[in-house]
């Protein structure tokens, strides 16, 4: 999941391009005027390219943030103007920013994703990512309602323990990163199309780490750059997918599987308000996107809960205290249950804190639908707006002493609204929320009460590619508890 080891590399596509693309640009300016003088202060950068380069790179450098403060500083703290991926945005800054956004959905802004995620699952071009969108948060209730989660507590402990025993047990030193990514990703697989076969998992595993990495990425479909990598990631997973799905559709009709034991059976038997099923394309670029979401951020997550509790000794003591307590009222044998995870409070908060220092989700888009006045600067229609977790995540108004870890900032009534945002907010709120955080304790649940560990690169650099990760995976060495 790595990128390349510079943008530099995109250089040589993009100058292909940049000559027939600036005169697009400069007709479509000259064709379409600017709707008002009174935009927000900032700059667009090069035709096509913007400022993606600067964004992108400012992640690979491991100061995602640095971005957009930058600008903050530089032309407004409220919201600037720029240009990425190949589209004229507004970025919208701090917890009025965030309220704005989420207050707003589908009054003034609505979900938009980059054309490289419309190229990557060619369904939602037949309609639209907005449509698709929208039919996937109707699918998804009945897995993610309280009664659903409460049942995969055990099947995720069940794995937990097996992608432990298989993979860190009886060894010295481990990879972190590409673990957590495997045990999410298994997790994913098993609950979703109820598939609990490790070889099976992992061969369409690794490609998804080259579809996460291109999907918001500079839309250059050129061998070698992390789009194409991604679109051909995706045709070779999405192939997959639907022998899995015809296999399915066999085994329901001869009575072999359950229409209600996973959300692939559920999208095969549900018919949309017009009484239309959904075709074998469909249902395997939703499946996809879920498989995507069920594990990449979720094991961003783990793997930097991981790095801070061996960078910090006391808040590990606490997290293996509250965790052996849980442990000690257990039979032998008996698996994790729903009010087991209500009683790890200390060890959510401390995961907060991990996703306030690295969030898994670096921000969103959206779409003007019309234009409006935002801090007295005129945001034109069509135009997409972004929204960054770090303009309040590190930002001293929001979180004093922003570079501490301090798992104390999430007692009580925790951080002031609209300021951590981890899982974005209002109605796009992500719908897994309740989903990672039940995967992320059960993790830390059986991790802690086997192992402390060390790091084995003290200062190892930290990237984003589109979601932070260490550059070197985070080596650690393992120290299993007598």
């Amino acid at each position: 999941m790595v990128m390349d080891a510079s943008f530099l590399s995109l250089l040589p596509y993009a100058i292909l391009v940049i000559a027939g693309l600036s005169l697009v640009y400069l007709i479509h300016r000259r064709i379409a005027p600017v709707a008002s003088k009174n935009l927000p202060p900032g700059t667009t950068g090069l035709p096509f390219l913007g400022e993606s380069i600067q964004f992108l790179r400012a992640g690979q450098k491991g100061h995602p943030e640095k971005f957009v403060y930058d600008r903050m500083t530089k032309f407004s703290s409220k919201v600037f103007k720029t240009s990425l991926l190949g589209e004229t945005a507004a970025v919208f800054c701090g917890s009025t920013g965030n309220k704005f956004l989420f207050s707003n959905e589908n009054k003034l802004v609505t979900a938009w994703w980059p054309n490289s995620v419309n190229k990557i699952f060619p369904s939602s071009l037949q309609t639209s990512s907005k449509q698709e969108s929208i039919k996937m948060r109707k699918l998804l209730p009945n897995f993610l309602k309280p009664e659903a989660l409460q049942r995969y507590v055990s099947v995720m402990d069940m794995i937990a323990q097996r992608h432990l025993a298989s993979s860190w047990d009886n060894e010295q030193e481990v990879t972190v990163f590409p673990l957590a990514k495997r045990f999410t990703f298994w997790l994913a697989c098993r609950l979703f199309l109820s598939i609990e076969d490790p070889q099976h998992v992992a061969k369409f595993s690794e490609p998804f780490n080259a579809l996460a990495s291109g999907i918001i990425s500079i839309p250059i479909d050129f061998p070698g750059t992390p789009f194409n990598r991604a679109i051909k990631a995706s045709n070779l997973i999405r192939k997959e997918l639907r022998d899995i799905i015809r296999r399915r559709k066999v085994d329901l009709a001869e009575n072999k599987a359950s229409p209600t034991q996973d959300i692939l059976s559920h999208m095969l038997l549900t018919a949309d308000e017009n009484g239309q099923y959904m075709n074998e394309m469909e249902i395997a670029d939703k499946i996809l996107g879920l498989l995507i979401g069920g594990h990449d951020t979720a094991s961003t997550a783990i793997t930097f809960v991981v790095k801070y509790l061996a960078e910090l000794p006391q808040v590990y003591s606490e997290v293996l205290k509250e965790q052996m307590e849980i442990a000690k009222s257990k039979e032998p044998g008996e698996l994790l249950n729903w009010d087991d995870i209500q009683k790890m409070r200390y060890s959510w908060n401390v995961a907060c804190e991990v996703m306030r220092l690295a969030p898994p989700l670096q921000g969103a888009f959206r779409e003007a639908m019309t234009d409006f006045i935002y801090a007295g600067f005129s945001i034109p229609k069509g135009w997409k707006l972004y929204w960054s977790a770090n303009s309040t995540h590190r930002n001293p108004e929001c979180f004093p002493e922003p570079e501490k870890f301090d798992p104390r900032r999430f007692e009580g009534s925790g951080p002031a609204p609209y300021t951590f945002v981890p899982f974005g907010g209002g109605p796009r709120m992500c719908p897994g929320k309740e989903y990672a955080r039940l995967e992320i304790l059960v993790f830390m649940h059986n991790l802690v009460r086997r192992f402390k560990w060390e790091k084995l690169v003290p200062k190892e650099k930290i990237i984003v590619d589109p979601m932070p990760m260490p550059e070197k995976g985070l080596p650690v060495r393992l120290l299993p508890h007598k």
